[in-house]
């Protein structure tokens, strides 16, 4: 019998096939947990490090945040996007050693998001973003957002306006609004509504749908940031669009000087 045929092998064949049986389980279980985190970040959620100011401090410079994929977005929500408007410029300086993409791919570690932003959404397809009232309040589709809770302030307790600067627009149809919660240090929507994309002047300004590649739901590193996201309650009282989405933006006014 194969039993009796391994008790009479010698001792250093027995620990040899013992070490292979032992090495065969290793892989296999490494095999399967980079098969699982593969497939859990293409479909589900992805961990990406904030690599700027604009969104502090809901989101400080080196946090590392989960974004998930399923579900979809709206309007209050935090979400990150690809860069397909290249407001960073050429991507091509944005490029990593083949390792780190590889590691980046597997899930094993956080995207740094050079070719992506974080910012929250503000408008949908058809809504009217206008700022500012005479509260100072920016408003959507003619509700006043009471953005208090997530506005940057500054270490002497001042907080940041809603803008420095007025716009007003209506978002064009497969297109978001965004904008930084630390406003006088993101350049965001306002800042791309002279751009012509496609020969539509303002198109740059609103990016596509389809590049959101999902919303925030926690900072999960540092430790001492740990927190959960939530849709702040004042997008609560917004109403639907008054109109149907534009295929083309509406921007009325004068440009913001970014």
């Amino acid at each position: 019998m194969e039993s009796d045929e391994q008790d009479r092998a010698p001792q250093p064949q027995r620990a040899a096939a013992g070490a292979w049986s032992f090495l065969k389980e290793v892989l296999i279980v490494v095999v399967g947990a980079l098969i699982a985190s593969t497939v859990l970040r293409l479909f589900l959620l992805q961990v990406f490090l904030i690599p700027s100011r604009s969104m502090e401090t809901t989101l400080d410079v080196g946090d590392r945040v989960a974004v998930l994929k399923l579900g979809g977005f709206e309007r209050g929500d935090v979400v990150v996007f690809r860069d397909d408007l290249e407001w960073l410029g050429n991507p091509d300086r944005y490029t990593r050693p083949w390792w780190q993409e590889a590691l980046t791919f597997v899930g094993l570690v956080p995207d740094e998001a050079t070719n992506h932003l974080v910012k929250r959404v503000i408008g949908l397809a058809g809504d009217h973003v206008v700022c500012c009232d005479t509260g100072g309040r920016i408003t959507v589709n003619g509700a006043a957002l009471d953005e208090t809770s997530y506005l940057y302030t500054d270490p002497s307790g001042v907080q940041d306006g809603a803008s420095t600067y007025p716009f007003d627009v209506v978002v064009p149809v497969g297109r978001v609004f965004v904008l930084g919660d630390h406003r006088t240090n993101s350049a965001d929507s306002r800042c791309h509504l002279d751009e012509a994309v496609g020969g539509i002047a303002g198109l740059g300004a609103f990016p596509l749908t389809e590049s959101v590649v999902g919303r925030a739901t926690a900072t999960i590193f540092p430790f001492d940031r740990w927190r959960g996201f939530a849709t702040p309650a004042t997008f609560a009282a917004i109403g639907d669009a008054p109109q149907p989405a534009p295929l083309e933006p509406t921007v009325t006014g004068e440009l913001p000087p970014c």
